[in-house]
C-alpha cells in the first residue's frame, strides 16, 4: 500500500514531488531475494492514481467520465534493489502535457533509510475513451489535473538530457 505524503525530499531531482511511502512484504521479493521488477510498476501504478486522486482526479471520476489514462511507453532505469523489509520512497511529477492528448509523468524510488536511488523513471500516457479503446481529446477536467507545474517544467528542464531519459543505455 502507498501511503501518500506531500512535499519535498532533498534526494529527488525536481520539486513539488507527490511523495508516498512503501514498506517491502515478502510477496514482493523474487527468487533473487529481492523486489521483483514487475511489482515496481505497480507501486508506480498505485503513487500515480493516488496523485490524480490529490489533483482531484479519482479512478471513480474517470469512470463517470468514460476517460482513463492507458500506458503509451514506460521507461525505467532500475539503479538498485530493494529487499524485504526496506521502506522506499516514491515520488512522481507531471513533467509534460499537451493538454490534449497525452501526458508524462516521471517517478522517483529511494530507500528512506539511506536515500540511495533504486529507480528513475518515465511513463507517456494518452487519454482513452473507456467505451471505444480508442485515444480521444482530454477532457476539461483532464486538462487541469494533468498540467504540469511551472517550478517543475524549469527544473526538468534544467536536467541534464541524460536524466529526462530513463532506460536508455549510456
Amino acid at each position: 500500500m502507498i501511503h501518500p505524503q506531500t512535499g519535498n525530499a532533498p534526494q529527488f531531482r525536481l520539486p513539488a514531488a507527490y511523495v508516498g511511502k512503501h514498506r517491502v512484504t515478502l510477496p514482493e521479493i523474487d527468487a533473487y531475494d529481492h523486489v521483483n521488477n514487475t511489482i515496481y510498476l505497480q507501486w508506480l501504478d498505485r503513487t500515480a492514481w493516488a496523485h490524480s486522486a490529490a489533483l482531484g482526479l479519482s479512478i471513480e471520476d474517470c469512470l463517470k467520465l468514460r476517460r482513463g489514462m492507458a500506458v503509451r511507453h514506460t521507461r525505467v532505469d532500475y539503479w538498485d534493489a530493494a529487499r524485504c523489509g526496506d521502506e522506499v520512497t516514491i515520488a512522481t511529477w507531471i513533467v509534460a502535457s499537451d493538454e490534449r492528448l497525452r501526458c508524462t509523468r516521471r517517478f522517483e524510488i529511494v530507500r528512506s533509510a539511506d536515500g540511495k536511488r533504486m529507480l528513475d523513471a518515465e511513463i507517456d500516457f494518452f487519454c482513452m475513451n473507456l467505451d471505444t479503446g480508442k485515444p480521444c481529446r482530454f477532457p476539461r477536467e483532464f486538462i487541469e489535473c494533468y498540467k504540469p507545474l511551472p517550478e517543475v517544467l524549469n527544473a526538468y528542464g534544467a536536467l541534464p538530457d541524460a536524466l529526462r531519459h530513463p532506460g536508455q543505455w549510456r
